[in-house]
Parts: structure tokens; sequence; C-alpha cells
């Protein structure tokens, strides 16, 4: 069960990792505002799967809810700017 846990958890990093390389990788090919405010929300969901596998699998003693919870808040927060900005140029 540990191993198909951590398998998971990594796959989520992973996951999330690469939609943030990719929308960055994008967002330097076009210069769309939008998928760099989206590259950064990607930011904050990739460190709170980072977080959340240390939190879960590395240190599973350690409670870090409220860092991984303030890391994908920091990652919305990116990307309301973002829509709020795009709306109104």
């Amino acid at each position: 069960m540990t191993t198909f846990k951590i398998i998971i958890y990594l796959g989520a990093v992973f996951t999330s990792l690469a939609c943030m390389v990719l929308l960055y990788r994008e967002y330097r090919r076009t210069r769309l505002r939008l998928l760099l405010w989206s590259a950064l929300c990607f930011v904050g969901l990739t460190l709170n799967n980072i977080l959340l596998f240390a939190d879960l699998v590395v240190f599973p003693g350690l409670d870090l809810r409220l860092v991984r919870l303030l890391a994908a808040l920091i990652g919305m927060l990116f990307l309301l700017y973002g829509f709020i900005w795009e709306a109104e140029t």
C-alpha cells in the first residue's frame, strides 16, 4: 500500500510540474500573459503536491497542512489576478 501511495503522490507532482513547464514554454513562445499567470499557478500547485508527499510519506508525524494550503492559495491567487488583469485589458 505504501508503494502505491508513493507512486500516486509522485505522479501528482510530476503531472503538475509538466503542466507548469508546458505553460511557461508556451508563454515564452507567444507572450500571452494569461499563460504566465497559469504557469505561476502551477508553481504553487506543484509546491503543494511536493509538500503533500513530504507530509504524508516522508514526515508522517509532522503536520504540514497549513503550509500546503498556503502554497495552493498563493497559486490560485496568481491565477485569479491573471484573470482579473486580462479582463481589464
